[in-house]
């Protein structure tokens, strides 16, 4: 059970407490939702002409559900709230709830939970998780077949809508504009949204201010890397639901090594941990949970993705984030700016373009003068040599 104490917008009445609890689910039914209708002659695209309903997917995941979401220090508070919000969607001073963190940390687990319980618990509330991804394409092609105001009326019918990595509107204007509209709507007739992203709204470039100040509305809520008693906690939980038991020791030296940036990665580990174990069964000791963990360290790479690559340039040269997004031309910063920006090329799959949004909003030409330039550079500039050696050994290659 969790208790969560909210303040009423007005100040003037008094704290409501609340109890929580999760609960089990089942895979959410296909829903039904009357369209969104300005007048008689404003039909939603999305509607068969003659039918008052229409079928909406929630896209929730069943095995995503507040059952298996391990709590720690690191997300405590943001899946505190979230259990509130599940169980008043819409009536809460948490509104919108905007869930940052790193990858692979839990976000889109918590907010899909969410969505699961609301389901559960008011099976007539229409839920909607989407990526920002598939909000983008359905707008475009609204757009294309100027069918901009159906697009806006479909997501308007939507009673707690989940938009999963809301960084990625950054540059796109227009879909920024559909976005505003939505969200006023859904806001002030009291329906919920839920947003996650990689990073805080401060640190969200290229968008409009109209939008930041309204992802600031209700509440922001961060999930940090787990520490080691939530590492813990989840390869308990993880072996415990495919019958594998460990000794505390051998619990404890997998939480204290397997040291990783989110769940998902430590999840890895531990399914070639259970792997192992069931090969070996009861010959599975410490030395050789030991010798496991050390194989894979060997033979596994490190995820590597452009917000990790920004991260050790970063730390490396004691600078802040916000500055390696910056557009200033100052050396010190300008640097570990191209640096970044050729270890992001060197190591991930992203385009000249994808790098140049995830560094602060850069042209893609930028990108490609800025990888040039490090690789001409660094053949004949030592110091520089010495720059990307270090960090490809922080990198982890």
């Amino acid at each position: 059970w969790y208790s969560v104490m909210e303040n009423k917008p007005s100040g003037k009445e008094k704290p409501i407490t609340m109890n929580v609890k999760g609960i089990s689910t089942q895979q959410p039914k296909i829903q039904e939702a009357r369209p969104v209708l300005r007048d008689h002659n404003n039909v939603n695209a999305f509607a068969v002409p003659g039918i008052k309903k229409i079928n909406i997917d929630s896209n929730l995941k069943a095995d995503q559900s507040f059952d298996n979401f391990i709590e720690g220090e690191s997300n405590k508070f943001a899946s505190t709230v979230a259990r509130s919000i599940a169980k008043r969607p819409g009536s809460t001073a948490f509104n919108p709830l905007f869930v940052y963190g790193g990858y692979g940390v839990g976000k889109t687990h918590l907010a899909q939970a969410i969505g699961l319980e609301v389901k559960a618990s008011y099976p007539e509330k229409v839920v909607l998780y989407q990526s920002s991804e598939k909000f983008i394409q359905d707008f475009v092609k609204a757009a294309k077949s100027q069918n901009k105001t159906d697009f806006q009326h479909y997501y308007q019918m939507i009673d707690v809508l989940i938009i999963d990595d809301i960084q990625f509107l950054s540059g796109k204007a227009a879909t920024q504009d559909s976005f505003f509209h939505i969200f006023d709507y859904l806001h002030q007739n009291g329906k919920q949204i839920i947003l996650t992203s990689d990073k805080a709204p401060a640190d969200i470039l290229d968008t409009q201010e109209r939008i930041i100040s309204r992802f600031k509305w209700g509440l922001s809520a961060e999930i940090k890397s787990p520490n080691f008693e939530t590492r813990r906690k989840i390869i308990v939980d993880k072996l415990s639901r495919d019958g594998i038991e460990l000794t505390d020791d051998m619990l404890d030296y997998l939480a204290s090594e397997v040291k990783t940036n989110g769940v998902r990665e430590l999840i890895g580990v531990v399914n070639a941990v259970i792997a192992y174990s069931t090969v070996y069964k009861s010959d599975f000791s410490l030395d050789l949970l030991k010798d496991t963990i050390n194989k894979l360290a060997t033979t596994q790479k490190k995820t590597i993705n452009i917000p990790y690559i920004q991260e050790v340039v970063c730390d490396y040269f004691g600078i802040q984030r916000e500055q390696l997004l910056s557009k200033t031309r100052k050396r010190e910063i300008a640097l570990p700016r191209q640096l970044a920006m050729y270890f992001a090329k060197e190591y991930t799959n992203a385009t000249f373009t994808k790098i140049g949004e995830e560094m602060g909003g850069k042209d893609h030409s930028t990108v490609m003068y800025a990888c040039d330039t490090i690789r001409d550079v660094s053949k004949i500039d030592k110091e520089l040599k010495k720059y990307i050696k270090d960090l490809k050994e922080k990198i982890g290659q």
